[in-house]
């Protein structure tokens, strides 16, 4: 899969993107704000993407989630907030909170893969959140 990460914490990024290519996933790029997001999912039109709320330019996460939706690219927010992330999720998947450990993000790409390449799960795990309790 061609995944992009849309993140601004270099460090995170970086975690991320080697857990997606050890994986065996292509990453097509790293964003660290809106504009570099949109253009990248217009560029590289990613199979699949990790999107972090709170970005460099601000809380613009859930925008991009909503771009990148839009061009019927599934996704997944990244973040420590998720009150931030509206009703109905954008349009994502579900949502990975922050901090996340490296066993919760192998599981919840491997669901991922699964969901989109057809193949359906009962229940997602408990790394992936796909309702929030308000």
């Amino acid at each position: 899969m061609k995944i992009l990460i849309v993140e601004d914490e270099a460090l995170l990024a970086l975690e991320l993107e080697s857990e997606v290519e050890a994986g065996g996933h292509r990453v097509v790029g790293v964003a660290t704000d809106m504009p570099e997001a949109l253009a990248l999912v217009d560029l590289e039109k990613p199979d699949f993407a990790f999107v972090d709320i709170h970005l460099r330019d601000g809380p613009t996460g859930v925008d991009v989630g909503r771009y990148v939706a839009q061009r019927n690219i599934p996704y997944v927010f990244v973040s420590g907030n998720l009150k931030r992330i509206p009703d109905d999720f954008a349009g994502a998947l579900g949502a990975i909170e922050k901090p996340y450990t490296m066993h919760g993000l192998k599981n919840a790409l491997s669901y991922i893969e699964a969901v989109l390449s057809g193949m359906e799960r009962l229940h997602p795990p408990s790394s992936l959140v796909t309702k929030l309790r308000r």
